[in-house]
């Protein structure tokens, strides 16, 4: 056995643990940093998603727009050091709707996120015309929402949506990046900062009067520190148990499939489109006959929640569509490598073809479909987990469901500010473990929904 010491020992090298690394390294100038996991960095829930962000969200309060804010501004900041290495785009997030009923919500939605710092709205027709998103880049475009009232200007915008769609609503400094290349570049940074990466478990954590005192590895190491960050992932939970300190998250299983388009049905410079309407799957009569006569599959002809979407991607020459549909929010156990209901691709597919026709295209083609996915690590209220914990020493970053990416670099920066006593912004203390001890807030919680913010 070999004992070392290190300044931060930082269990997980997801791009919450990355993140975390390069702000303390890089920016906050911690030098002995050891980064523990023993998969390659960035293998799970952070490379699972759409790798998509937006400044698109809803109450209570502005923390989590402040926040994430915050964190789109430090992802342009690098965008522009790097070059756009990472391939920042600022296309936007559409959601569509056939259901004239939906206008006024979408209305009151804009307003609320507009008026807690997300930007100005724009309604269309108005006083200034739409201005479409180009394709690439991120600078010098317009922030807040647009809202298309006309089903004239839905269908001459989107010609390939459903012809009953009769509003959209833009959300502006929203959009997609490619996060391996984001975060090898930051682990890159960090490593050159003398960050090094330690592919191994973590066993142990030694307490000692009720402080970090050291970590046990699998590979029989042990590191001499007095400062610990969780950040795990889905294993939140069962690192925490090591300090014997319970932390409230829970895990939902979430897919995604890539399909391949082939005939060109959508355009290559989409936006991400979110259908905002429940929906029942298209079936033929047939189908619906006998998926109904099964009672494992007969639930396929119920109505799925609204919220099917996806984005755009060229792998080399092909045009690929990748698309999540987050009707499953049951709680599970993480698992890994994690396996998806063998329906899933098709439904996402017939979901899909309600918001573009077209798709129907690919109707019975879900077994040529590319699926994965990850685990949302989700606290009740779904906002994080950054900050210190009740063991002195010990720090977590996580509970960032689907939105670790969008976030990660608010995140680190934070827990990277609680760690060198910097100052910290207002933000921090709604992402306390401690937030849950004040019974205003225990309050709050009873009609606080875990889909917040979630799309």
């Amino acid at each position: 056995m070999t004992s070392i010491s290190s300044e931060v020992v930082i269990c997980g090298a997801g791009m919450a643990g990355i993140a975390a690394a390069y702000h303390l390294a890089v920016r906050g100038g911690v030098k002995n940093i050891v980064l523990v996991d023993e998969r390659e960095p960035l293998m799970l829930t952070s490379n699972k998603g759409t790798e998509a962000y937006r400044n698109w969200w809803p109450g209570p309060g502005d923390t989590m727009v402040r926040f994430v804010n915050r964190s789109i501004n430090l992802l342009e900041e690098l965008g522009r050091e790097t070059d756009n290495c990472f391939q920042m785009n600022r296309r936007g997030y559409v959601f569509l709707t056939a259901d004239d009923r939906q206008i006024p919500i979408m209305k009151a939605a804009a307003a609320e996120t507009s008026a807690l710092g997300a930007g100005p709205i724009r309604e269309h027709p108005g006083p200034t015309p739409y201005l479409p998103s180009p394709s690439e880049g991120f600078a010098g475009l317009p922030t807040g929402v647009d809202l298309l009232l006309s089903p004239d200007l839905v269908r001459g915008q989107f010609p390939f949506v459903a012809e009953d769609a009769v509003a959209a609503l833009h959300v502006r400094r929203a959009g997609w990046l490619d996060a391996q290349k984001l975060g090898k570049w930051l682990l890159a940074e960090a490593q050159r900062a003398g960050v090094r990466l330690a592919r191994t478990r973590v066993t142990d954590v030694t307490v000692t009067d009720n402080r970090v005192a050291g970590v046990h590895l699998q590979s029989g190491d042990c590191i001499n520190t007095d400062t610990f960050v969780i950040a795990a992932g889905p294993y939140l939970k069962g690192v925490g148990a090591m300090l014997g300190v319970d932390i409230p998250v829970f895990n939902e299983l979430h897919g995604k499939i890539a399909i391949r388009d082939e005939l060109g049905i959508v355009p290559l410079d989409v936006p991400l489109l979110f259908w905002s309407d429940p929906i029942h799957l298209p079936w033929t009569d047939e189908e619906r006959e006998e998926l109904a006569a099964d009672e494992e599959t007969h639930w396929l002809l119920d109505e799925f929640p609204a919220g099917v979407h996806f984005r755009s991607r060229m792998d080399g020459d092909t045009h690929v569509l990748l698309a999540i549909w987050t009707y499953d929010i049951e709680p599970c156990a993480p698992v890994w490598p994690p396996t998806f209901n063998p329906d899933y691709p098709e439904i996402l597919i017939r979901g899909l073809a309600r918001m573009i026709p077209g798709l129907s295209a690919y109707f019975g083609r879900g077994n040529q479909a590319y699926v994965d996915g990850g685990y949302y690590c989700k606290t009740r209220e779904n906002r994080p987990l950054i900050g210190p914990l009740p063991i002195e020493g010990a720090y977590v970053i996580g509970g960032l469901s689907g939105y670790g990416i969008m976030s990660s670099q608010a995140a680190g920066e934070l827990l990277a500010t609680h760690i060198t006593g910097g100052e910290l912004p207002e933000y921090a203390p709604a992402f306390l473990l401690s937030r849950y001890e004040a019974p205003t807030y225990q309050a709050l919680l009873e009609n606080w929904g875990v889909t917040s913010g979630q799309l």
